[in-house]
């Protein structure tokens, strides 16, 4: 079944909403990704406090994005957020290997809630405009994601700045979305 089948069944459907969580560490890009999927000026951006919502259109699909903060005190605060999400979207600052250890960290108790069971999962391996960036392959080998078999995965190299690789980021996000029953 390709895309544009997929998109044709949802489109039967006035207004498919689809809920995306997009969660990562601090500085990781969340933002300005989300800024940039909505085509916004993404020249101040400053720390998310607490979430930003935005709702893209985008190819028949009405895009519910919820970018929550990632700093270490708000991300107990995340399972809140958890409640009926059809994609998890993932981000990482592909050019800070100190922090990847903690990254996986947060990932592996995410993918471990009982809420996320079975959501397919967007890794964006953000700041690749960066030359000290690592590539998605070895990004996803250092986070063991292989080991990754209860629901469809992917790592997407991107860079927020540029756009590069957001859209076919989005384009894995509308072929895999879980709608679950309500």
């Amino acid at each position: 079944m390709g895309l544009l089948s997929i998109l044709r069944r949802m489109k039967q459907s006035p207004e498919q909403e689809v809920r995306l969580l997009l969660l990562g560490l601090d500085n990781a890009g969340k933002t300005t990704l989300l800024k940039q999927l909505a085509a916004e000026d993404i020249s101040h951006i400053t720390p998310t406090q607490g979430f930003n919502i935005k709702t893209v259109q985008s190819s028949g699909f009405k895009l519910n994005v919820w970018d929550i903060g990632g700093q270490r005190k708000i991300r107990p605060y995340w399972r809140n957020y958890f409640e009926n999400t059809d994609v998890l979207i993932y981000v990482i600052d592909s050019s800070d290997k100190k922090r990847f250890e903690e990254s996986s960290m947060e990932l592996s108790e995410l993918l471990e809630e009982e809420t996320l069971a079975g959501v397919p999962l967007l890794i964006f391996a953000n700041k690749q405009d960066l030359m000290t960036a690592t590539s998605a392959s070895e990004l996803a080998e250092s986070l063991n994601l292989h080991t990754i078999r209860d629901r469809m995965w992917q790592v997407q190299a991107c860079s927020a700045i540029t756009a590069e690789g957001v859209q076919d980021g989005m384009t894995w996000v509308c072929r895999n979305i879980s709608f679950r029953k309500k």
